[in-house]
């Protein structure tokens, strides 16, 4: 017997029993959308704890920092140029970018404001991703240029009459920081002790001020929306430097540590080093190198692989609660296949008389269970997406952001196929032991049957 013919006998047989076969079919309906839904919700859950991740900082970024202090080392750790380069030998280290913090003073007008100022090479801008609102991220200038992130005017307080600051007040600064000409005071100690004589008795002087030009303004961020970038003040590494030696010369630079006698290191030392690997496989392997070496490093690796394993568990149990469901329609194919045996005994003998193949009766029974799985298969599937689509438009509703529809209940193209065949095979493992008792039957017996 042809493939086509056992293929149109076994879906003919079915629809015999309408009745029996919608309520069979319901069952792995059931099964098969509790399975999709449950580990959608598991996968949702996974999905939005990673984009979270990702928006406190790439999740294959590891930071070092200096050693804590300890007064019982000979040796300080600083985090300089010759331990970037031994940091760019490693294997599966992409980048290394040094991180040059310092505070300084902020004045426009009758508003003053104390910036986080991060200088850093151009490369790390690119992969920083920062949303551009106005003009441009610090590049190749010939001079310093600064970089302010969204939030970077709640910094400013109004220093005369009573306009206080921000928290106060609830209003922002009227200050353009495009286009508004804004003073940097880089010496601040010197700057809040001017007019007051020192152990001399003389007045000292104000420092200077340096008008910094703005390359660019960050974007804001939607509603219900944050960035990470957005109270610092950012411009490119090497030019701070230029700027912070000069302005300073032979002094101490703030955040800079000084040696034994007190006088400042000719070298500039860093605050941070970015460390991109190339993997999330690869995070822990450097991070404990770094470690090793004696400084600090941190990475988002460690608590994702933590919470991936939480969300394994979570995802099985999801999942095991929905296979319960394919486990009883698995059953209800069974109890449906021996019945129509027990129906189409005589069918059965009459085919094996005229020498019909065993292995294709037994074909017949289990293409027919087959297909029970593959519609209850497909409909649970697209209940499946309904649900899904129900789901995160409550949740999106709850949460009052409307646009974001893809977060709690998530379905890929793998867990449709898979759910798909899965279904099929449940269908024909459950059909298996009635096709063999088809197989079985006596057909002199099955046709003398009543």
């Amino acid at each position: 017997m042809k493939f086509l013919d056992l293929l149109r006998m076994s879906s003919a047989n079915l629809w015999k029993r309408k009745v029996r076969t919608i309520l069979t079919v319901l069952g792995v309906v059931i099964g098969v959308a509790s399975i999709v839904v449950m580990v959608s919700l598991g996968l949702g859950l996974s999905r939005s704890l990673m984009a979270q991740y990702e928006s406190y900082g790439s999740l294959t970024q590891i930071e070092v920092n200096e050693p804590w202090n300890d007064s019982s080392s000979e040796e300080v750790k600083r985090l300089d140029q010759t331990l970037i380069e031994e940091i760019k030998a490693l294997e599966h280290v992409e980048s290394v970018y040094p991180v040059l913090e310092t505070q300084v003073l902020a004045k426009y007008g009758s508003y003053e404001g104390y910036l986080q100022l991060q200088g850093l090479p151009q490369e790390a801008f690119a992969d920083m991703n920062i949303e551009v609102g106005q003009g441009r991220l610090p590049g190749s200038d010939s001079q310093l240029k600064f970089f302010y992130g969204c939030e970077v005017l709640q910094n400013f307080s109004n220093i005369k009459g009573s306009g206080g600051s921000y928290w106060q007040t609830g209003v922002l600064p009227d200050i353009d920081l495009m286009n508004d000409p804004i003073f940097i005071i880089f010496d601040m100690d010197a700057y809040y002790a001017s007019g007051t004589p020192d152990e001399n008795g003389q007045t000292q002087k104000p420092p200077k001020k340096y008008l910094i030009e703005t390359c660019g303004v960050e974007a804001t961020p939607g509603e219900n929306q944050w960035s990470q970038y957005g109270w610092y003040t950012y411009c490119d590494i090497d030019q701070l430097i230029v700027e912070l030696k000069k302005i300073f010369k032979n002094k101490k630079i703030p955040g800079q540590p000084t040696t034994k006698t007190g006088k400042p290191y000719k070298e500039i030392f860093y605050n941070r080093l970015l460390v991109n690997v190339e993997s999330m496989d690869y995070v822990m392997e450097i991070q404990t190198y770094l470690k090793d070496l004696g400084y600090n490093a941190y990475s988002q690796a460690e608590w994702v692989e933590s919470e991936q394993k939480t969300m394994g568990y979570i995802q099985a149990v999801l999942g095991g609660i929905g296979a319960v469901s394919l486990f009883v329609a698995a059953i209800g194919i069974t109890n449906t296949m021996m019945m129509s045996i027990y129906e189409r005994t005589k069918e059965i003998g009459v085919m094996k008389v005229l020498g019909c193949d065993l292995r294709n009766i037994g074909s017949l029974f289990l293409m027919e269970a087959g297909f029970i799985g593959f519609i209850g298969g497909v409909i649970g599937l697209i209940l499946s997406f309904t649900l899904s689509i129900v789901i995160n438009h409550v949740a999106a509703s709850a949460a009052g952001n409307m646009t974001d529809m893809s977060g709690i209940s998530y379905i890929p193209i793998w867990l449709v196929f898979l759910s798909l065949v899965f279904a099929i095979l449940v269908g024909m493992v459950a059909g298996f032991f009635p096709a063999r008792r088809a197989m079985k039957l006596s057909p002199l017996a099955a046709i003398r049957n009543e």
